[in-house]
């Protein structure tokens, strides 16, 4: 038995060997492919019959739902941030609950990017280089308010700062966030990500169609586009402010 497993791995490593390598291989389709003079999408089409071809399908990885917290372990971990009575850590968390922004937009937004009158904040050159807006709660405008004439007195520019007037990093949020964690007993680890992906879990339980979801979560895709063009960002500011009533916290 060893000796056809020996056989079978040296013919198996006598097949991979004997391919042409990838960058030769592609100086020869280059030859052939020069005249046509191709762009992007021309290469595309050409390679997708190619696969058709030679009956190759496209590997389709799975991706694993990330795992959130549930209800009463976001009360838990809430009222461990609430007892500690750090204004400006109790805002961060509730920012990114309260908008879904990821990490790396939340330590770039600007004073000047808070509309107060609509209720919303707008992210700039977010993931994929796209601006979009995202809100939060009537409920919430009063404390954000506080905070942003606090910092406009000091000077600063970013919405969160450190207390050396530096702008957060992404790794000093979750830094915080994970402290939280700890402190609370919970099991599982707090991330901007999981509060993220509980937000729109959340809403998504609430009834609100996903249409209404995808202005603010950033996410985009080529079968949606069509139906979230046709919907006003004031259809979904009214229904996120409805359902935002019942939020856990």
């Amino acid at each position: 038995m060893r000796g056809w497993r020996k056989v079978l791995n040296t013919q198996e490593i006598h097949l991979n060997t004997s391919r042409t390598t990838p960058r030769k291989k592609a100086k020869e389709l280059a030859k052939y492919l020069r005249k046509e003079r191709p762009d992007y999408q021309y290469l595309k089409a050409v390679f997708r019959q190619l696969r058709a071809e030679l009956g190759i399908s496209v590997e389709n990885k799975t991706k694993n739902l990330p795992v959130i917290p549930t209800e009463d372990e976001l009360k838990q971990y809430y009222e461990v941030v609430w007892s500690e009575c750090k204004t400006q850590d109790l805002l961060i968390i509730k920012t990114l609950l309260y908008t879904g922004a990821r990490v790396s937009e939340l330590v770039n937004m600007n004073l000047a990017d808070v509309d107060f009158k609509r209720c919303q904040i707008r992210i700039q050159d977010g993931k994929g280089g796209k601006d979009r807006v995202v809100p939060f709660p009537q409920s919430f405008k009063e404390l954000l308010a506080v905070h942003v004439r606090s910092l406009k007195r000091n000077g600063a520019t970013h919405l969160f700062e450190s207390s050396w007037k530096k702008p957060y990093t992404d790794r000093g949020i979750r830094k915080i966030l994970e402290r939280y964690a700890q402190t609370a007993g919970l099991s599982k680890s707090i991330s901007p990500h999981k509060l993220r992906h509980f937000l729109f879990t959340w809403l998504k339980q609430q009834g609100i169609d996903d249409a209404l979801i995808q202005p603010y979560s950033g996410h985009a895709s080529r079968q949606s586009l069509e139906v979230y063009s046709r919907l006003s960002l004031s259809v979904a500011q009214e229904e996120y402010e409805q359902a935002i009533l019942k939020f856990p916290v």
